[in-house]
């Protein structure tokens, strides 16, 4: 469910619109490449994950990595999530966009002694100047001596939750499964019991939450249920070894619309994983009640976002023969959004204008249509992976027309390079009838803006003579 929606015109045509504006509008004002998000679409999500797990009462904290813009970042803490960061960058940002310590988690393997000092609330000189964020998901052993030797060196104290690995296979993209011993997340199930005996009694890193995170995205309930249910005879093994477990994180991984009714709905997940929880939140006899965190991320903002391109060329293989594969040239690529390229990801891609009879009523895989043809839809970078959509039945499209393309809200700006020194696009967020730009175009000056010698330096300066 998203707020993008094709509406017919006086003229015959239907015009692809965000919310109450024409995306064509704002690729005229614009340009292309660019990203357009939908606030309405953001706070949707949002609200129906809240609602469907309002019995658990969970500290949502919304996944930076699959959208960082800071207006996106914004919106979602004014509706009250937290953020789920994963690198001293993102918690930067988290800070910008003004949401409280108490309200941050920080995952993610490779955490540097900058990074840990800043989420303790320190600066580089030592200067104390946060709290320390809600809770450090530890990744390994070697990481939670860092961590705690950074609390005593500083005098602070803060919660851990020791990620493990239940050994559950999502079954999703093999890049993106993480909950199985051969990742580099987290530590085995099996091993997490000698890592408590070890640690879980440090005074200032309080070992006392468990996290889990299996992959992305992940639509049935089925290894959410397994995994729980492992957890939880672990929790109850730690607290009869004499460990108070308050805080469980379950991660994300909901799953994304890429097409049409493709994931499950928020009370679906809930339906199968609330009442495996409930009561374990409420507390009872020596257990503490348990705090419950979900980090979702595409399953928010992934359907909010069209990445809007305009078509450069349409090529034909063998210029002699109309009937040969044909490549719609555009100025995305795979430097604009990864995902088909690094994920073989699906995304429908549709031309924001196009005759009524031709507005799609699915996103999917379209059939051969008469008048349609048979594209690839590629981007001008100097690789052969360098594609939006391969094999697609489009509607004739030429040099000029504007494409969307869809359910691009979540890893697509995240992961845009300047491959072939291209500048990053445009970010744009439509807010009812109304749209401002949330990240500017950049120009071919900020490429080099970072490299330019100082005018005059001598050679043997720069070589460091």
């Amino acid at each position: 469910m998203d707020h993008f929606e094709f509406r017919p015109q006086a003229d015959g045509t239907a015009r692809l619109f965000g919310e109450g504006v024409a995306l064509e509008a704002i690729a005229e004002s614009v340009g292309t490449p660019t990203y357009v998000y939908c606030a309405s679409t953001l706070r949707l999500h949002l609200r129906r994950l809240r609602e469907a797990f309002a019995a658990l009462a969970p500290l949502i904290c919304f996944s930076v990595k699959c959208n960082s813009n800071l207006s996106v970042l914004r919106l979602l803490h004014e509706q009250g999530a937290g953020l789920d960061v994963v690198s001293g960058g993102e918690l930067f940002r988290a800070r910008t966009a003004g949401v409280p310590p108490e309200r941050i988690v920080f995952a993610g393997v490779g955490k540097s002694d900058e990074e840990i000092e800043s989420a303790l609330g320190f600066t580089r000189r030592g200067v104390r100047e946060h709290a320390p964020i809600f809770a450090f998901n530890i990744e390994s052993e070697p990481e939670f001596l860092n961590i705690a030797a950074h609390c005593r060196r500083l005098g602070v104290s803060t919660r851990a939750a020791l990620r493990i690995n239940p050994d559950v296979d999502a079954r999703t993209h093999r890049y993106t499964t993480t909950g199985v011993k051969e990742t580099k997340f987290g530590v085995p199930l099996d091993g997490a019991r000698g890592f408590f005996e070890r640690h879980g009694r440090d005074p200032l890193l309080r070992l006392t939450g468990l996290h889990l995170h299996l992959g992305s995205p992940i639509y049935s309930v089925e290894p959410y249920v397994e995994a729980i249910r492992r957890t939880l005879s672990l929790i109850d093994e730690l607290h009869g070894a004499g460990f108070a477990i308050d805080t469980l994180d379950l991660g994300g991984g909901f799953g994304a619309d890429y097409t049409t009714g493709q994931t499950i709905a928020a009370d679906e997940y809930a339906r199968a994983i609330v009442p495996l929880l409930e009561e374990r939140v409420r507390g009872g006899g020596s257990r503490p009640p348990l705090r419950i965190v979900l980090e979702p991320g595409r399953f928010i903002a992934a359907s909010a976002g069209v990445l809007l391109t305009r078509v450069q060329y349409v090529k034909h293989a063998d210029a002699s023969d109309p009937q040969s594969r044909t490549f719609v040239i555009c100025d995305a690529g795979m430097h604009t959004l990864l995902r088909p390229a690094l994920y073989e990801a699906f995304h429908f891609v549709h031309p924001a204008r196009c005759a009524v009879e031709q507005a799609p009523q699915q996103r999917d895989e379209q059939p051969e249509r008469p008048g349609y043809v048979r594209c690839d839809v590629v981007g001008p970078i100097c690789e052969s992976s360098d594609f939006l959509a391969l094999g697609r039945w489009l509607p004739p499209v030429h040099r000029g027309d504007l494409l969307a393309v869809f359910t691009a809200g979540a890893y697509g700006m995240t992961m845009a390079s300047r491959y072939n020194s291209h500048p990053l696009p445009a970010e744009v967020l439509v807010d009812g009838g109304a749209y401002r730009v949330v990240r500017r175009r950049e120009t071919l000056e900020d490429l080099v803006r970072e490299e330019i010698e100082s005018p005059g330096a001598r050679s043997d300066e720069r070589e460091g003579a």
